[in-house]
């Protein structure tokens, strides 16, 4: 009995001592308490104000290194776009370069096929520019056949002018009983006489009772016909007034040119001219300074050929610019 009382009081004893040290702690919370928050309204104000202070600075701070960060990406964004917008740049230029380079070399290989190819407007400027002195020639030949050629001005005065055609379309004319020969130009047939002719160089000169008309001009002696040279064949018949036929010089001879213009019938006796419409030769389907036939390639005697027994020529040359 006394070992239960005397444990009872152990016990007590240590219920008490528990209760000093809670009391204890709650007394230092409440201190800590009373140290961190403010106990009147100046120092709740206070500690509103402080806090409002502070987390305005906070938020300035962070702000702060948002817009840095947002700079930084900015930046590199850009960077990245310059560096495409030159790169775009480079690669636009280089294909420029590329194309140019392209166009010449196409341009350098086209070179010799431009050089026999034709020229609209070239061709289309001298149709305009020598239509006025060019004629259509119709007659007969010897078997009653109809023959067919171009005639061209070479010389005129006030009341007739000289027209020069080839031999082989008026051939018939020059013997007797001799068909009418006939010039046209547009839709007037006027009556022509031949005055003289040369069936070595299939040249003839006929006579239009017609002045002041334009003749053409010869090529010039500096302008001495070369291979490659590109040239035109011009008929009087055309719905112009001319038609014209585009080729290149083959072969130059001391006797007169090949040509690969296509010579048809109605171009026989017609100019063979230059770029510039002067005239160089006269087209001729007979005219054979090999003594043989052509085939695809034309003989054509010079303009000054003319001179020999057609024309009446000063110095023994047919009237040149110089």
């Amino acid at each position: 009995m006394a070992r239960r009382s005397h444990s009872r009081g152990d016990h007590s004893g240590d219920d008490a001592a528990t209760q000093a040290v809670m009391t204890g702690r709650r007394s230092d919370r409440e201190r800590l308490r009373y140290r961190v928050l403010p106990r009147t309204l100046l120092g709740i104000t206070a500690f509103i104000l402080a806090f409002a202070i502070g987390a305005g600075l906070s938020g300035v701070v962070l702000y702060s290194y948002y817009q840095y960060r947002l700079d930084q990406t900015n930046a590199r964004v850009d960077t990245v776009i310059n560096g495409y917008h030159q790169q775009f740049a480079n690669a636009e230029q280089d294909l420029k370069n590329t194309a140019s380079q392209a166009k010449s070399q196409i341009q350098a290989q086209l070179a010799p096929v431009e050089s026999v190819a034709g020229d609209p407007t070239t061709e289309l400027a001298l149709v305009k520019k020598l239509a006025p002195s060019l004629y259509f020639v119709h007659t007969l030949d010897s078997s009653g056949e109809a023959a067919v050629g171009t005639a061209f001005v070479v010389s005129s005065t006030a009341t007739q002018s000289l027209l020069l055609t080839s031999y082989t379309t008026v051939e018939a004319a020059t013997q007797d009983p001799a068909p009418a020969v006939y010039v046209r130009q547009g839709s007037t047939d006027t009556p022509v006489t031949v005055r003289s002719w040369d069936p070595t160089n299939d040249l003839a000169l006929v006579v239009l009772p017609v002045g002041n008309l334009p003749a053409l001009t010869p090529a010039p002696t500096s302008a001495t016909p070369t291979v490659g040279q590109r040239v035109y064949a011009m008929s009087g018949l055309g719905s112009s007034g001319a038609s014209i036929a585009e080729g290149s010089i083959s072969d130059v001879s001391a006797s007169g040119l090949a040509d690969t213009a296509p010579i048809g019938p109605q171009f026989q006796g017609g100019p063979i001219v230059n770029a510039s419409g002067q005239v160089l030769a006269v087209s001729s389907r007979t005219f054979a300074p090999l003594g043989f036939a052509p085939a695809d390639v034309w003989y054509a005697p010079y303009l000054q050929a003319a001179c020999s027994k057609v024309l009446t020529c000063p110095n023994g040359t047919f009237p040149r610019t110089s």
